[in-house]
């Protein structure tokens, strides 16, 4: 019964966000307050409904209801709570519904705390969030329904994808959902800016907030599936470059792109066209990536579905709102022309040169992920573009983009001089240079990535702290640091999410440079040595889990006389899905990972086994931590609250007769 009012939610639901979808925007158009007033409880109806349909699934798998399609092909009894919650979302179906869910969770936020919206903007801007949201329940309803019933249902079920049996999956899909999805907020508003033909201060302050809640979530759930990958598929890779990989990428370079420009709309309303072009972009990729994950056109690990059909709807939703959206803003631009003038030498150039940097970099890594759709199907050949292409095209836009991040922040609005921000950042480049230096020395030859990386996380990093400091104006150094603990929670969002970013340069420039491996058949008691220290075999065990079987083998570690550890790689296999999959042995360290693999059994005995040394692997997710942090704290300033500080009073409206 309870699975019967979950389909029925979800049916109701489209039919709350067909009337959000159209009566507010008529009313905003003839100045009706009361059909305007719509918007806002079908917001809260819409996502109240939403979420009983998603709890209803739920249950269903938390019940192994297998009378549901869905469960039978996700989930099995012998699957653990855990497993059986995330088997949710871990399909096409039920992903699909957290996204409208979380769409849906968004649209309502932005009614409950719309901070003094404009009534004819807030009415607009929830239309346009219903309308995405109509279209994504046709697709679920006609598509991809998640409550398909089974005639005869089995005793049990075919169990869910292995490589989605872990914890880091268990939270990676909602929080990259969080942050595709909330890009959705900014892309309404840009819309219902267009219709209004209006984009001002207030506009810029408006969008910052919801895009730094998108970026921040996007950032978590990036960092996630990266440190999953790292752990769990065997390899010891952080980013592959995998077509599903790229597709949460680009929208995070688009995102962080719309967040400075929005900085320029709000404090010299200037680049509104650009800011509102930015607005779109990043939505539209974050349906490209819809497209890439489910459509099936792009092989991945990471795919969802591989129905053709469904991938038409998705590139019919893509068309119908990113043609739209591209077509008014083609209508509209000359009415967001600005007579704000900036020297070439002046913080605005600086974020010109930001946003340049990363939109052109996210389409770089477009162009490399699509590529090989396009040579097959307009040459006939098969190509394969991998991390060589994307290290040599990606690279060189991060550091540049690294170089000149402190200038920004230093030199002032309008019209700025260049040696003033370089006189106060060159502590930041002395050190950087030393470290640099010093990573040469040590390199041996190796890669170039060891010191560029240094040198510029070092840069980034001191130059944010100087960043902080100059805030602090001048006089005795005691006031000083009185004053530091008193400046805006924003400025020290931005100090702690650019020194986040430097530590992640420099963590992956030192993996990237330093790993040694090491592999070898080894037999029990025998060992292999890597680097400085010694991996001995002492077991290999049989170990049953809850729903699979496991390998395990016994490595005791030791580094010239100190013992290391022991660790314990694992090989698991899933009876029900028939799949085998990799748990990698790691001694976390705040210098280096020792990180270890056991292979499959060899013909003349023994086992393959693979020992790393990551020197400050952990470094490229705790960068990863200190930028998701600053924009937390970012996003608790008052000032970055929708239109804080900027409430207007409504005008007069005219009621509907």
């Amino acid at each position: 019964m309870f699975v019967e009012l979950g389909h029925l939610a979800l049916v109701l639901a489209l039919a709350c966000a067909v009337v959000q979808a159209t009566l507010p925007l008529v009313g905003a158009h003839k100045g009706w307050a009361g059909w305007m007033a719509i918007a806002r409880p079908a917001a809260t109806m819409q996502f109240l409904l939403v979420a009983v349909s998603f709890a209803a699934l739920t249950y269903a798998f938390v019940a192994s209801d297998f009378s549901l399609r869905l469960v039978v092909l996700n989930s099995h009894t012998d699957k653990p709570l855990l497993y059986k919650v995330t088997g949710v979302w871990g399909n096409h179906e039920g992903s699909l519904l957290l996204w409208v869910l979380i769409l849906a969770l968004f649209g309502a936020a932005a009614a409950w705390f719309d901070g003094g919206l404009r009534e004819t903007f807030r009415a607009r801007a929830l239309a346009v969030q219903a309308a995405v949201g109509v279209a994504f329940y046709l697709f679920i309803l006609f598509t991809s329904n998640p409550f398909t019933r089974l005639e005869v249902p089995p005793f049990n079920g075919e169990d869910l994808n292995p490589l989605l049996q872990d914890p880091g999956l268990a939270f990676h899909p909602p929080f990259l959902y969080l942050g595709y999805v909330g890009l959705s907020m900014a892309f309404s508003f840009a819309v219902a800016a267009l219709i209004e033909g209006r984009v001002d201060a207030a506009w810029g302050r408006w969008v910052r907030p919801w895009t730094l809640a998108a970026w921040l979530f996007l950032t978590v759930g990036i960092a996630l599936g990266s440190w999953w990958a790292y752990y769990e598929l065997g390899w010891g890779g952080f980013w592959f470059w995998d077509p599903v990989e790229n597709a949460s990428f680009m929208p995070w370079l688009f995102a962080a792109a719309l967040l400075h420009s929005a900085i320029v709309v709000e404090k010299r309303e200037a680049l509104k066209a650009w800011t509102i072009l930015l607005a779109i972009l990043a939505f539209g990729f974050s349906l490209i990536g819809t497209f890439i994950v489910r459509s099936g056109v792009i092989t991945s690990v990471h795919a969802f579905a591989n129905d053709p059909e469904r991938g038409r709807w998705i590139l019919v939703i893509l068309a119908v709102f990113m043609g739209g959206a591209l077509a008014l803003f083609a209508w509209r631009a000359g009415a967001m022309q600005t007579r704000a003038v900036f020297a070439l030498m002046s913080r605005e150039s600086a974020l010109v040169a930001n946003n340049l940097l990363l939109a052109v970099s996210s389409l770089v890594v477009f162009v490399g992920t699509v590529w090989p759709l396009v040579a097959e199907m307009a040459f006939g050949r098969k190509l394969s573009v991998g991390p060589p292409f994307f290290d040599a095209a990606f690279t060189p836009f991060v550091v540049a983009l690294a170089v000149i991040l402190p200038f920004g922040s230093l030199l002032p609005w309008k019209r700025g001089k260049l040696d003033r921000a370089a006189k106060a950042l060159w502590p930041a480049a002395l050190l950087a240079v030393a470290v640099a230096g010093l990573a040469w020395a040590l390199n041996t030859g190796r890669s170039l990535a060891g010191p560029v990386g240094a040198g510029l996380g070092a840069w980034l990093v001191v130059a944010a702290a100087i960043d902080l400091w100059a805030r602090t104006g001048r006089g005795e150094a005691a006031a000083r640091l009185g004053r530091l603990t008193r400046l805006p929670r924003a400025d020290w969002g931005k100090a702690i999410a650019h020194a986040g970013l430097g530590v992640t340069i420099f963590g992956v420039g030192a993996l990237t440079a330093w790993e040694q491996e090491e592999i070898a058949a080894l037999a029990i008691g025998e060992s292999l040595t890597v680097g400085s220290v010694e991996a001995r075999l002492d077991a290999v065990d049989r170990v049953e889990g809850p729903n699979y079987v496991a390998t395990v083998a016994t490595l005791y570690v030791t580094e010239g006389d100190d013992v290391v550890g022991v660790m314990r790689p694992e090989k698991r296999v899933y009876p029900v899905a028939r799949m085998p999959t990799t748990e990698a042995g790691i001694d976390n360290g705040i210098t280096r990972d020792l990180y270890a693999v056991i292979g499959d059994p060899q013909v003349g005995g023994g086992w393959a086994v693979r020992v790393y040394i990551k020197p400050f692997a952990n470094w490229i997710w705790g960068g990863c931590i200190l930028m998701a942090l600053g924009g937390l704290v970012s996003l608790s300033d008052r000032r970055y609250r929708v239109a804080a500080g900027a409430r207007r009073a409504p005008r007069a409206a005219v009621p509907a007769e």
